[in-house]
C-alpha cells in the first residue's frame, strides 16, 4: 500500500467517525433541552442505531457486494446523509426530527463497514496496516467530543450546531469518497439468501453450550448499554459537569489504553475471567454515576467515565474474538454478522426502550432527575447478568484459549470493532 493510500484511508477513518461523535454523544441532552422531548423519545431516538444495524447488511449484501463500487456508495450515502443531518438541526420538535435522523441511521451504519472494506481491499497485510488506519477513527471521534466541548456548545445551549458541523463533515467525506482507491463489488454474480445477510448460518454455534451462554450475556448486557449511550451526557450536564461531551471522550481515551493492555490480561486470565471482568466493569460504572456529582465525588464521575475502556474492550472485544475463534474458517463473517445484529439490533433496541421509560418514571421536576435510581437499575442488570454468566459459562479448553490470545497478538483485530 502506497502512501497517498495510506493517507487517504486515514482521513476517510477520521471524517467517519468525526461524523458520528459530532453529535450522537450529545443527542439526548439536545432532544431534551432543545425539542422537549421525553425520555421515551430520547429512547427511540437512540434506537434509530438499532434500526440502522439490523437493515445495513440489506445495503451492503444486496447492493454494494453486487452492483457498484464500495467508495462510489460510500460517498452518496454520505452526501444524503449531509441533507438530513442539516435537516435534523431545522427541525422544531421531536415529531419533525425523528425521520430525518432514522433515515440518517439507516445510510450511516452501513458505512460502518463499508470503510472498513474498502481499507482491506488495498492492503496486502492487514495484520499490520489496519491498526494504524483504524485508530484514526477513534482519534476523529475524540476530537469530535472535544471540538464541542471547546467551543462550550453544551453550556451555551447550541447544541444544533453539532448536526451542522456533522454535517459538513458529511459532505466533506461524500465528496472525498470520490477519490479513494476503487473498490469493485466482489459478489457480482453470487446469490445470497435472507439467512446469508443477516449471519444466520452461524446459528450453529448456538449449540455449544458456553456460547450459548455468552451469546444470551451479550444480549443482556447491551440492555444497560443503551443506559450509557442514551443518557449519560445529559446527567453530566444536569449535575453541573463542564464540558461534558469533551470529558466523555476520556472513555474513547481509555478504550485504546486497555485495547493494548488486552493481550497481557488474555494471556493470563482467559475468556471467562477476561468477559466476567468487562462485565464487573459495567455494575461498578452505574455504580459510581449512582453516588458521584459535580462536588465531592466529581471523581466517581471521571471514574465511570473512564472505566469505558474496561467495559467495552473486555467484554466486547474479547467476545469478537472468542466468535471470531470459535466459528472456524467458514462461518468467520456470519459469526460476527450474527452477534452484531443480536447486541446492536437486539439488545440495544430493549435497552433503549427500557432507558426512556425509567428516565421519565424518575422525573422529580421538570428539569431534574433521581440519578441514584436511573442508574441503579442497569447496574441491577448488570449484576444479574454476570452472575448467571459465572454460573453457567464454563471455560474452554487451553489450547482454544492459547489460540485466542495468539489471534489478539494481530494488532488489526481489536481495533476493528473500536468506537
Amino acid at each position: 500500500m502506497t502512501a497517498s493510500i495510506r493517507i487517504r484511508l486515514s482521513i476517510m477513518m477520521f471524517l467517519e467517525f468525526f461524523i458520528w461523535g459530532a453529535w450522537f454523544v450529545t443527542l439526548g441532552t439536545y432532544l431534551l433541552r432543545n425539542l422537549g422531548a421525553s425520555g421515551t423519545q430520547v429512547g427511540v431516538a437512540f434506537l434509530t442505531q438499532s434500526i440502522g444495524a439490523i437493515v445495513a447488511p440489506f445495503i451492503i449484501g444486496l447492493i454494494a457486494d453486487r452492483f457498484f463500487s464500495a467508495q462510489k456508495i460510500l460517498g452518496v450515502l454520505h452526501l444524503a446523509g449531509a441533507v438530513l443531518l442539516w435537516r435534523a438541526s431545522v427541525a422544531p420538535d421531536f415529531s419533525s426530527f425523528y425521520p430525518s435522523i432514522l433515515t440518517y441511521m439507516v445510510l450511516y451504519m452501513p458505512t460502518l463497514a463499508l470503510v472498513n472494506s474498502i481499507s482491506f481491499r488495498q492492503m496486502r497485510n492487514p495484520q499490520k496496516e489496519f491498526a494504524p488506519i483504524r485508530v484514526l477513527g477513534t482519534l476523529g471521534w475524540i476530537v469530535a467530543g472535544l471540538t464541542i466541548g471547546w467551543l462550550n456548545w453544551e453550556q451555551t445551549n447550541s447544541l444544533q450546531s453539532t448536526f451542522l458541523m456533522a454535517a459538513g463533515a458529511s459532505a466533506l467525506l461524500g465528496v472525498f469518497s470520490f477519490t479513494l482507491p476503487a473498490t469493485p463489488p466482489v459478489k457480482k454474480d453470487q446469490t445470497s439468501s435472507l439467512g446469508d445477510l443477516l449471519g444466520l448460518e452461524a446459528i450453529g454455534m448456538l449449540r455449544n453450550r458456553s456460547y450459548l451462554i455468552f451469546f444470551l450475556a451479550s444480549i443482556a448486557i447491551c440492555i444497560p448499554l443503551a443506559f450509557y449511550y442514551g443518557f449519560t451526557n445529559p446527567f453530566l450536564n444536569e449535575v453541573g459537569m463542564k464540558s461534558a461531551a469533551g470529558v466523555q471522550s476520556l472513555g474513547q481515551v481509555s478504550e485504546l489504553l486497555f485495547m493494548l493492555a488486552i493481550p497481557l490480561f488474555f494471556s493470563r486470565l482467559g475468556v471467562k475471567k477476561m468477559l466476567a471482568i468487562g462485565m464487573a466493569a459495567w455494575v461498578l460504572r452505574y455504580l459510581f454515576f449512582a453516588y458521584g456529582d459535580g462536588l465531592g465525588n466529581y471523581w466517581m464521575l471521571i471514574a465511570g467515565i473512564v472505566l469505558h475502556g474496561v467495559c467495552y474492550d473486555f467484554f466486547f472485544v474479547t467476545g469478537q474474538i472468542y466468535t471470531d475463534n470459535l466459528a472456524g474458517e467458514r462461518f468467520k463473517s456470519s459469526a460476527q454478522g450474527f452477534i452484531t445484529l443480536a447486541t446492536y439490533g437486539v439488545g440495544m433496541l430493549i435497552g433503549t426502550l427500557l432507558s426512556g421509560r425509567i428516565f421519565d418514571a424518575y422525573q422529580t421536576t421538570p428539569t431534574t432527575h433521581d440519578w441514584r435510581m436511573i442508574w441503579l437499575i442497569p447496574a441491577g442488570i448488570a449484576v444479574v447478568v454476570l452472575l448467571a454468566f459465572l454460573a453457567f459459562f464454563r471455560e474452554q479448553p487451553q489450547p482454544q484459549t492459547a489460540a485466542i490470545a495468539d489471534t489478539l497478538q494481530d494488532p488489526a483485530t481489536p481495533l476493528t470493532q473500536v468506537v
